[in-house]
């Protein structure tokens, strides 16, 4: 197979999953080694940023995935607003913050936090799967331990929780 082959593969692939696809689910079906994958990947990332069309592929939670072009976000915006209903809520919002940034939380330490019962919100977050029971606290009750999921870094394009915006960072942007 030729490279513009291998090339197409990974494009077909990256296509039809809709989610991050890792280097090594990769290498398991074109079977290749790994550092001909990401070569590959890299050359594809360079002739989708060339042509400067509707669709990149982006590194993203730990794979690579096809997204759209972020120039074209306004419109993006007006079809997601009229096409699309899994919206979170500012509760949901809120809660889902408190656990990216405090992770592994239990929801006690959640509601104190937000001053509010949070079990919808978490609720709302777990059947979305955006968080996930990461286990146990070790103390009365053994309540579950919340963190955030690969859906999570998928779902706001963070390639891992350090992308994650600084407290400088929301600041500094709430100023300008």
């Amino acid at each position: 197979m030729e490279d513009r082959e291998k090339k197409s593969l990974i494009e077909a692939i990256l296509f039809l999953s809709g989610e991050p696809v890792t280097v090594s689910i990769l290498k398991d079906i074109i079977e290749l080694p790994e550092v001909d994958i990401i070569s590959l990947l890299e050359e594809l990332i360079a002739e989708y940023k060339e042509r400067n069309t509707g669709i990149m592929i982006v590194e993203v939670a730990h794979g690579y995935q096809m997204v759209t072009n972020p120039a074209y976000s306004e419109w993006i915006k007006k079809y997601s607003n009229k096409h699309i209903s899994s919206r979170l809520s500012l509760p949901a919002l809120e809660t889902l913050a408190i656990i990216a940034y405090k992770q592994p939380i239990i929801r006690a330490e959640i509601e104190q936090i937000r001053g509010v019962n949070s079990d919808s919100a978490i609720r709302t977050l777990y059947e979305k799967r955006l968080i996930k029971i990461m286990g146990r606290k070790e103390s009365p009750g053994r309540p579950f331990l919340y963190g955030t999921t690969r859906e999570f870094l998928q779902y706001f394009g963070l390639k891992d929780l350090s992308e994650l915006p600084t407290l400088k960072d929301l600041i500094r942007e709430e100023a300008a």
